[in-house]
C-alpha cells in the first residue's frame, strides 16, 4: 500500500481531523496492533469488547505511524502529538469497513495475478507452498500465517505493491456467501480449492453445502481468462465446476492429484513413485505440464503430496518448469504448530500439530505419525475438534477408530468431546490400559510425564481453542 491522507479519505469516506505536515506523505503499510507499527504505517484503531484500538493511537504515532484511522475522535493531547509527529488523523464511520474499502481501492492498482485459495483442510500449508514455488520466479505477496478472514484478506492485498507479480490470498469462511463477499474486492483471476471436507459442517449442514460455499471462489473468476486449480481426486470437483458454470464461462481448469497409490495421470500435475522417508517426509516424481522432476518435501505426511501438486500446478500455469518447481518445493519449511518436529532435551521427539484440527486433518496427521521411524513408543495427545455440530460425536468416534488403527502405543485424550475418541479407540481394539482421558493441560502433562522416555515420539493435535500449544511448551521445557 502506498496512499496519502487525501487518497485514504477519498477511498474510505473519511475526514481529516489532524492534517499531516506533508500532504504527499504516503502510508506504506497497515496494522491494527500498535506493538507492530513500523515507520510510515497506517494505524487502524479497531474497537473491541476487551481491547479498544483507540486507546493506543498515541503509542502508534510515537512508533512512527504516518497516519491513524479512527472512528472516535482522539483527545486533545493525542491530536497535539499527531501534529508534533507530522502525522494525519482521519475519522471514518467504521474502521472495520474502512480496511475493506482501502483494499477494494488498492486492488485497482495491482497489476499482477491474484490467486485466491480456499478449502476444508490444508489451506495455509498449500498457500505457503504456492508462495514458495512462485517466489522462485516472480515477486510475490501472500497471506501471513492464517490471516484469512474479513481483516486478514484485505490486509494481504494492501501488503502488495503495484509491481508485485503474484498475490496469494488465503480465504476462510464460516458460511455461504462469505467467500463471495471477499472475492467482490479481491477479484482473483486464479482460484485454488484444496479439498471439500467436514470443516464447518456445523454451520453448513452437509458437504454439498460446504462445496457450494467453496465454489464461490471459482464462480468469482473472470469468464474467458480465469483459471481454476482443483483436486482431481475430490469427489466434489465436478459439482464445483457445475456450480461455477466453468465450461459455459470458458474458465481454464487445471487438475492436480497427489494420491500416493492411484494418482490420475491425466491430471495437469500429479505424483508417482510416492514414498516416505524414516521421518515421514514424502519423496516422489513430480509430473507437471508434460515434464517431470524428482521432488523431496520437508513437510511430513502423504497428504502434503496433494498440497505440493496443487502448488506445482499454479507454478506451471505461470510458465515455470518442473525442475524449478521441485527445487522450490524441496526448500519449503513447515510452519510452527503444523507437524513441526521438535527434539526435546529429555530425549523424546514432539510432533507439534497443535495449531488446528478437523476430522480430515486428524486422520492425515495420524497416518503421518504412523509412518515415522521411532526407536521408542508412539504416543498421541488428541483434543476436541470444533464446529461439527450434530456431527461432533460421530466425527470424534471416527478419529478414535483411526487412532486405534494407526499403531499407537498410547493415546491421551483431553476434552469433553475427545472422550468419544477414547471410547471408540477402545471399542476398535486399543487396550483400555493404553488409553487415558483428562480434562486439563496439567492432566495431560502428568500422564506424559509417566509415559515418555528417551526415544519416544509424541503427537499433539486438536482444534486451536483447546490450547494444546501449552502441552508442547510444557514438553519442550
Amino acid at each position: 500500500m502506498r496512499l496519502n491522507s487525501k487518497q485514504i479519505c477519498e477511498y474510505t469516506g473519511g475526514r481529516v481531523l489532524v492534517e499531516p505536515i506533508d500532504a504527499s506523505k504516503l502510508a506504506c503499510g497497515i496494522t491494527w496492533d500498535s506493538r507492530t507499527v513500523e515507520l510510515d504505517d497506517l494505524y487502524v484503531a479497531l474497537p473491541g469488547e476487551k481491547v479498544d484500538g483507540h486507546d493506543f493511537v498515541a503509542a502508534a504515532l510515537r512508533a512512527g505511524a504516518a497516519a491513524a484511522l479512527v472512528q472516535e475522535a482522539p483527545d486533545e493531547a493525542t491530536r497535539l502529538l499527531a501534529s508534533e509527529m507530522g502525522a494525519a488523523v482521519i475519522e471514518v464511520s467504521s474502521t472495520f469497513a474502512a480496511v475493506t474499502d482501502l483494499a477494494r481501492a488498492w486492488r485497482g492498482y495491482l497489476r499482477g495475478h491474484i490467486v485466491g485459495l480456499t478449502g476444508s483442510t490444508g489451506k495455509t500449508t498449500t498457500k505457503n507452498l504456492v508462495r514458495d514455488v512462485v517466489a522462485a520466479s516472480f515477486s510475490v505477496a501472500a497471506t501471513q500465517g492464517n490471516q484469512n478472514n474479513e481483516l486478514g484478506v484485505p490486509k494481504t492485498l494492501l501488503s502488495a505493491d503495484p509491481e508485485t507479480e503474484v498475490v496469494v490470498v488465503e480465504m476462510g469462511m464460516r458460511g455461504l456467501g462469505q467467500i463471495a463477499e471477499l472475492c467482490e474486492f479481491v477479484k482473483p483471476d486464479m482460484g485454488l480449492i484444496t479439498n471439500i471436507g467436514e470443516s464447518h459442517i456445523e454451520l453448513l449442514g452437509s458437504r454439498e453445502n460446504i462445496a457450494r460455499a467453496k465454489a464461490e471462489l471459482i464462480e468469482a473468476l473472470p469468464s474467458g481468462t480465469g483459471c481454476a486449480f482443483l483436486n482431481a481426486s475430490d469427489e466434489f470437483t465436478p459439482f464445483v465446476l457445475e456450480c461455477a458454470e466453468a465450461q459455459a464461462r470458458s474458465l481454464g481448469v487445471w487438475r492436480y492429484d497427489g494420491s500416493a497409490a492411484e494418482a490420475d495421470e491425466t491430471a495437469d500435475a500429479y505424483a508417482t513413485d510416492v514414498r516416505l522417508d524414516d521421518e515421514g517426509r514424502p519423496r516422489f516424481t513430480l509430473h507437471v505440464a508434460g515434464e517431470e522432476a524428482a521432488c523431496e518435501l520437508n513437510l511430513r505426511g502423504l497428504h502434503n503430496v496433494h498440497n505440493a501438486c496443487a502448488a506445482a500446478s499454479v507454478g506451471a500455469r505461470l510458465g515455470m518448469d518442473a525442475a524449478t518447481i521441485a527445487s522450490a518445493l524441496a526448500a519449503a519449511q513447515p510452519e510452527a504448530g503444523r507437524q513441526h518436529v521438535i527434539r526435546a532435551r529429555a530425549g523424546f521427539t514432539i510432533v507439534d500439530d497443535a495449531y488446528n484440527a478437523n476430522p480430515d486433518s486428524m486422520r492425515a496427521s495420524l497416518a503421518m505419525f504412523s509412518s515415522l521411524a521411532t526407536s521408542g513408543k508412539r504416543v498421541a495427545v488428541l483434543g476436541d475438534m470444533g464446529e461439527l455440530g450434530d456431527y461432533a460425536v460421530a466425527c470424534h468416534e471416527g478419529v478414535g477408530r483411526a487412532a486405534a488403527a494407526s499403531g499407537l502405543d498410547y493415546l491421551v485424550c483431553i476434552g469433553e468431546l475427545s472422550a468419544h475418541i477414547a471410547r471408540a479407540a477402545r471399542e476398535a481394539g486399543m487396550d483400555a490400559d493404553t488409553v487415558f482421558e483428562t480434562d486439563s493441560i496439567p492432566g495431560v502433562l502428568g500422564e506424559l510425564d509417566n509415559l515418555l522416555e528417551p526415544g519416544d515420539t509424541v503427537l499433539v493435535k486438536a482444534s486451536h481453542f483447546m490450547g494444546l500449544e501449552r502441552v508442547v511448551g510444557g514438553l519442550v521445557n
